[in-house]
């Protein structure tokens, strides 16, 4: 009876973030450099500059932004149920500096450091010619998945998990400070890296968004597929293996995945935090489900919550635009501190 009754309300769950999320995507298509009414209009009226405005730019942003915070949803969960620890989120393992190190090189391999295109030594920067022909996008893809695989060689495998995190710690700083201090050399470059720094949805189509849909098909498949050996892992390690469970698969595939969503996600909206913090914690304080519920779970309200950031993010300074990691940063710190205030109080 008890079960039935949470499958009932996980299925009413559903069934209202599916809601939330249409109606996000009804505003994001009304919301922009125009006014509502002439957006409207516009859907009243649709003309030549309408369809292209409508359809081929505001809806496919909608869609990526939602994809791009599902996969975060994805990744956070994954996270918190492989380090057993509700404070972990996607980009523990120095993905997010390892993208950011990527996006830096890739800048300057078309803008080269130094005056007269020369960097430290007189050295000529044409070697790195390749980032310029990748793009920004294959840049952070690949330097977050050079720091995901530094970071598990640094901890000898993936079987201790205060050495996975520890080399992910020290990973992200080290390159961060590469990074930093390559900007310092380079101040254009600096100003280029502020929208991905900061997180941007301004630049998804509908090719970003088909990479997305296929990252989340190729991810949320494995993901729910392991969600029982997630239950076992959560009672503990030895627990779990006299379950039959192999840690070491379950954690190098696991790893995969998340390394898959999250590389994927900040190659192409950026740096956005919060979000795979904030969203399991969300879905758990609505009620109480299993693993795999929260992996269906979480993705849906990571979407939401970058949709709604998005939204945000044009609407509040119209006709400009906010960059939506700030807002993030602005919903999921409140979030946090509000909770951690209630778990205070009540303790």
């Amino acid at each position: 009876m008890a079960r039935a009754t949470q499958r009932s309300r996980f299925t009413h769950w559903l069934a209202l973030g599916c809601l939330v999320t249409l109606l996000l995507t009804a505003a994001s298509l009304l919301v922009g450099t125009s006014t509502i009414r002439a957006s409207l209009d516009w859907l009243a009226s649709p003309d030549a500059q309408s369809n292209t405005v409508l359809w081929q730019i505001r809806l496919p942003r909608a869609a990526g932004a939602w994809l791009a915070g599902a996969l975060l949803g994805l990744g956070g969960a994954l996270a918190q149920g492989l380090f057993r620890n509700p404070l972990a989120e996607p980009y523990l393992l120095g993905s997010a500096s390892g993208a950011g190190l990527g996006v830096s090189l890739s800048l300057m391999a078309v803008e080269p450091l130094g005056s007269g295109g020369a960097g430290w030594g007189g050295l000529a920067w044409g070697g790195l010619a390749w980032g310029g022909q990748i793009g920004i996008t294959g840049a952070a893809f690949i330097g977050a998945c050079a720091a995901i695989t530094l970071t598990v060689l640094l901890s000898r495998g993936v079987m201790q998990t205060a050495s996975l995190l520890l080399a992910g710690i020290v990973v992200g700083f080290l390159l961060s400070a590469i990074t930093s201090l390559l900007l310092l050399r380079s101040p254009d470059t600096w100003r280029a890296m502020q929208a991905f720094l900061l997180g941007s949805t301004g630049y998804l189509n509908w090719h970003s968004c088909a990479l997305l849909a296929l990252t989340f098909a190729l991810c949320i498949v494995p993901a729910l597929l392991l969600a029982r050996g997630l239950e076992a892992l959560a009672l503990g390690e030895d627990t779990a293996q006299s379950l039959g469970v192999s840690l070491r698969v379950l954690r190098l595939t696991l790893l995969a995945v998340l390394s898959l969503a999250t590389a994927s996600t900040v190659g192409q909206v950026g740096i956005i935090g919060f979000v795979g913090l904030v969203a399991p914690h969300l879905v758990r304080e609505t009620f109480s489900i299993n693993q795999r519920q929260l992996l269906i779970a979480a993705p849906m309200c990571g979407g939401a919550l970058l949709l709604a950031a998005d939204l945000i993010s044009r609407w509040a300074v119209r006709p400009a635009e906010l960059p939506v990691g700030v807002v993030t940063a602005c919903i999921g710190g409140t979030y946090l501190l509000l909770m951690l205030w209630r778990r205070a109080r009540h303790s």
